[in-house]
């Protein structure tokens, strides 16, 4: 007796093996992904509204009508809400759900999916009552103070076991490019986050703290934090999740895998110098300014080899265009990063 599919069914993918007199199936784990993208949904619609509320303020200052909602306390909410829950959420939601079928295993732990899940949550929660409150760093995109930030290092910590986790119970032996984004995001961000948040916190019950570093050391560390956090945490894992869709919608292979190889590793390399360009005419030494400046636009090369290598899996197919929605946003996303990293 044979009955269909109930649409509740996790999906299956069948796996040649040559060891095997018979493919085998794996039930991929897709209520994670799925939780985080109504989370980056939801997140999205938050972030953009107090974005437009701070816009007024910068337009019409009575719209400023408490220090507790003034424009001050309410754009790094926004820029945070944006960065690491709305954008930060969609990420997530790209890495559990292409991880498992590039890596054709299942993901490793439920239990550090849902941690993970709900921790991220956590801290975003945290972010939008403290800082309205004015509990700040007052660095650009880690205004977060000391416990929030050992909280994130705390959940990173379990994203990163649960995806080399799962990467150590892979079937498919070969890493595709988009793993190398992922593991590249995975590394790095944890570095930034980790140098960047040294503080020492202030006794007395109070979540106040102060940076290791000071004067120029401080602002230089900042932007090395801030610029590659744009870098590893806008950029890599968007790219990853690009090189896995995109391909996938057009039902076409990347046009290049030699060229994806090259412009993983020019990014990466190049881009985590570039941070000293947010610091020109300042009190950073000359040199640094200049190597900031020369790193960025060398960045020019591998930013317009992605977006080539996207827009060129696309030859042959744009007809597909005309009847996909989904290509229509691929395509305008990948042309919009290019011509944004111009």
């Amino acid at each position: 007796m044979t009955s269909a599919a109930k649409t509740s069914d996790p999906p299956v993918e069948p796996i040649a093996r040559s060891q095997a007199s018979e493919p085998t199936t794996i039930a991929y784990e897709d209520q994670t992904p799925m939780r985080f993208v109504a989370a980056s949904a939801v997140w999205g619609i938050v972030g953009m509204l107090v974005g437009v509320i701070v816009a007024l303020q910068l337009a019409w200052a009575p719209a400023n009508i408490h220090a507790t909602l003034g424009f001050g306390r309410l754009r790094p909410l926004h820029t945070n809400a944006v960065i690491f829950a709305f954008v930060g959420n969609m990420i997530f939601a790209g890495i559990y759900h292409s991880t498992q079928r590039l890596v054709k295993a299942r993901t490793a732990s439920d239990l550090l999916s849902k941690i993970h899940f709900w921790g991220w949550q956590l801290i975003i929660v945290a972010a939008a009552v403290t800082l309205p409150l004015g509990m700040t760093q007052g660095k650009e995109y880690a205004e977060l103070e000391w416990p929030i930030d050992l909280a994130i290092t705390a959940v990173w910590v379990v994203f990163a076991i649960n995806f080399f986790w799962t990467l150590a119970r892979r079937t498919e032996k070969h890493l595709y490019v988009a793993i190398w984004f992922y593991i590249a995001t995975i590394v790095t961000v944890a570095i930034l986050h980790v140098v960047n948040s040294l503080a020492i916190p202030v006794l007395g019950g109070t979540l106040k703290s102060y940076s290791v570093y000071g004067g120029a050391q401080d602002a230089l560390v900042q932007w090395w934090y801030g610029h590659n956090a744009v870098a590893f945490f806008l950029t890599t894992p968007v790219l990853g999740i690009m090189y896995y869709y995109l391909p996938k919608a057009a039902g076409r292979p990347v046009y290049s895998y030699r060229l994806s190889i090259i412009h993983f590793w020019a990014l990466i390399f190049i881009y985590i110098w570039a941070g000293p360009h947010h610091l020109h005419y300042t009190a950073l030494p000359d040199w640094a300014q200049t190597l900031g400046m020369i790193f960025s636009l060398m960045l020019w090369a591998p930013s317009w080899g992605g977006m080539l290598n996207g827009l060129l899996t696309l030859r042959g197919g744009w007809s597909k265009l005309r009847e996909e929605p989904v290509l229509k946003f691929f395509a305008a996303g990948v042309t919009f990063y290019g011509m944004a990293t111009f």
